[in-house]
């Protein structure tokens, strides 16, 4: 990174109009200097300007598409049809070949969990207290040993969270995966700007800044080298997963194979909307272009709404954040990166007024930018390929502690996944009048990915005739 003195920084912003960034220079000492003319050093003020041109001094009208259409979808996979059984042959021989790396974008912290940490780090299991991030290494260890093959684990973090990451794998052995095979990376931070294009300080020697979004993984993949050390260990396909999904499949052969047989550049795996305005986005070709609409946008593309004679959803491909990207793929975008597009979102940002006291606003007042990982599927030559998919035992967003999309809606969900699970054996679970296990249930999934390894297993362990049901990675008992 190149190294500016104060005068070069300071006629810098003054050039771009944010010379009220060193306003408090005076009051700084050398470290904190140091600090701010870094910060400012990251900054791109060619992309900046851009965006607050387009965005807030000349607000773009909202696309309209002409036409717009469901997504063509392959139905959910059921090991009975001849598709599927070929799509994980072919999923298996690239896991096999080593063909198959991890991409995690863990950037979150745990606030709205009630929790002091990244929110990877959240205690997820409902007995046994396993992190987020271990519930994962344990899938990942399970497909290490069954296809005799390395997972190399990138793991996309932010700013705010990147030490207690790193601390919180060094802490637990990274999950025995071998820290040669666990890579943190960060992604770009950019400015948030008040409703006039300025750019806003956080306190005297710190802008307000932001996370590019999901979609910064794509020029951070290749910044950080993790596009050629992919190369490198001769893996030319990333699975793509968020770490509050708890019960994402981070390897999925099924999908790995179908995303290979159609030499697809990036996938997405799509769920049965369960309300016309779940918050969710909707995969869907508009103008014969394949997009994702994002739920705020619902509004503009009333037609999304629209349900059929039998009250099905029309357009019914919301988007969980499971994706496949080809290495080659996210370079040939990195490369055209200038036209990617972003996003706004007006925001209550916290602030220091021009007397340097910090404000924390009650109404909007500034604005962040971010990009979105779904939007490349518009730039795919090659594809995509959308997989169809129950949300038992692969969607659980965890966003809040309760309520939609929370730590207790996710144990409920898995609870019930793998009652039936205990059920097929033989063990019974007691219900509640909403069929909900009155139990707690737990199973690694390095001891079982699925309901067949599962039944496979059973036979050999000793189930607790009653209460709740804890099962480790070998099969020990946690209860």
């Amino acid at each position: 990174m190149v190294t500016r003195t104060e005068q070069e920084t300071r006629a810098r912003l003054e050039e771009h109009g944010q010379g009220h960034l060193l306003a408090f220079w005076g009051d700084l000492d050398e470290a904190e200097r140091a600090a701010l003319l870094g910060q400012v050093e990251t900054i791109d003020f060619a992309l900046m300007n851009r965006l607050t041109e387009e965005w807030i001094h000349n607000e773009p009208p909202a696309e309209r598409f002409t036409h717009i259409a469901p997504v063509p979808a392959i139905p959910q996979a059921d090991p009975a049809r001849p598709d599927v059984r070929e799509a994980l042959t072919a999923g298996e021989e690239a896991l096999r070949a080593g063909r198959v790396g991890l991409l995690l974008v863990a950037g979150g912290q745990g606030t709205r969990l009630g929790f002091d940490g990244p929110k990877g780090a959240y205690p997820i299991g409902p007995i046994s207290q396993k992190s987020l991030f271990e519930f994962h290494a344990e899938k990942i260890r399970n497909l290490q040993r069954r296809y005799g093959c390395t997972l190399p684990w990138y793991i996309m973090v932010s700013e705010a969270n990147e030490a207690a990451t790193r601390a919180f794998f060094q802490e637990h052995g990274f999950f025995g995966l071998g820290e040669e095979n666990v890579t943190f990376f960060k992604q770009r931070m950019v400015p948030c700007v008040d409703e006039s294009g300025k750019f806003m300080l956080e306190a005297p020697s710190r802008l307000a800044m932001n996370p590019n979004g999901h979609g910064g993984a794509i020029p951070a993949v290749v910044e950080n080298g993790i596009a050629e050390d992919a190369r490198n260990r001769g893996i030319d396909t990333l699975s793509y997963f968020q770490v509050d999904n708890w019960a994402v499949k981070v390897a999925d052969p099924v999908y790995i194979g179908y995303h290979v047989q159609h030499n697809a550049e990036m996938s997405s795996k799509v769920h049965q909307k369960n309300a016309p305005r779940e918050a969710v986005g909707v995969h869907c070709i508009c103008d014969g272009e394949y997009r994702t609409i994002e739920y705020s946008e619902l509004d503009i593309y009333p037609q999304l709404l629209e349900t059929d004679a039998q009250g099905h959803l029309r357009y019914f491909a919301g988007n969980p954040a499971i994706h496949i990207l080809a290495v080659g793929f996210i370079e040939r975008m990195y490369a055209n990166y200038d036209t990617f597009p972003w996003h706004r979102a007006h925001k209550k940002i916290p602030y220091l007024d021009g007397s340097g006291k910090r404000v924390k606003p009650e109404q909007p007042n500034g604005y962040k930018f971010e990009t979105f990982i779904f939007d490349a599927l518009r730039f795919v030559n090659h594809g995509p390929v959308a997989l169809v998919i129950g949300r038992a035992g692969e969607y659980t967003p965890i966003k809040q502690f309760d309520g939609s999309n929370s730590v207790q809606a996710a144990w409920t969900a898995m609870g019930r996944y793998w009652a039936d699970w205990l059920e097929a054996v033989g063990r019974a679970v007691p219900r509640d009048a909403e069929g909900n296990p009155a139990i707690a249930i737990e199973i690694s999934p390095e001891f079982a990915l699925t309901r067949e390894e599962f039944l496979e297993k059973a036979p050999s362990m000793e189930l607790p005739a009653e209460g709740d049901v804890a099962i480790g990675p070998n099969g020990e008992s946690l209860a």
